[in-house]
């Protein structure tokens, strides 16, 4: 799972500044395992040290990287996490947990699939593609608890009470 992306060095001793994602916001902390993609595709597995937050931004020490030659060589590099180092509250799901998923409506039929998640300040949002136009068609629906009823990834399913035309004011606006 995407943790973030080390953004630079901080100080001399081998702090990194890191741009978490949503995901290594919650699931970077000291005794965890990363695997850092490098710029030239080279993985690194690290096990943080240390993290502390310096005016909001996380700080990560890893076991090994002692010195600001040797984080340097970080800066730039991908972090990944185990999904079993991630956990998740209620409510909460991965993001390929709800690609592939059919949203559906009240009575079972299908509106969309799922195509990917998108994070937005105010929520996050599902972009469907839509079954019409052979699912060229495209929409975004707020994750948010008026629309989604109910979200059963085992079965692949999103339950929804949609407004009328919001799936059809977006891909008329697309065309």
């Amino acid at each position: 799972m995407n943790a973030g992306r080390v953004a630079g060095v901080f100080g001399l001793r081998g702090e990194l500044k890191v741009a978490p994602s949503r995901i290594g916001d919650d699931a970077l902390a000291a005794g965890v395992d990363v695997r850092a993609t490098l710029a030239g595709g080279s993985v690194r597995a690290l096990r943080v040290r240390a993290l502390r937050r310096h005016q909001g931004r996380p700080l990560v020490s890893f076991d090994g990287v002692d010195d600001a030659t040797s984080a340097q060589a970080l800066v730039g590099a991908m972090l990944a996490i185990d999904r079993d180092d991630v956990s998740l509250g209620d409510g909460e799901y991965f993001d390929d947990d709800l690609v592939g998923c059919a949203l559906v409506d009240g009575a079972g039929a299908v509106l969309a699939e799922v195509v990917a998640v998108e994070h937005y300040p105010a929520q996050d949002v599902v972009v469907v593609a839509l079954p019409r136009d052979g699912g060229a068609g495209r929409a975004m629906v707020p994750l948010v608890r008026a629309f989604v009823k109910s979200v059963d990834v085992r079965a692949r399913r999103i339950s929804v009470e949609l407004p009328p035309g919001l799936l059809d004011s977006q891909e008329a606006d697309e065309a």
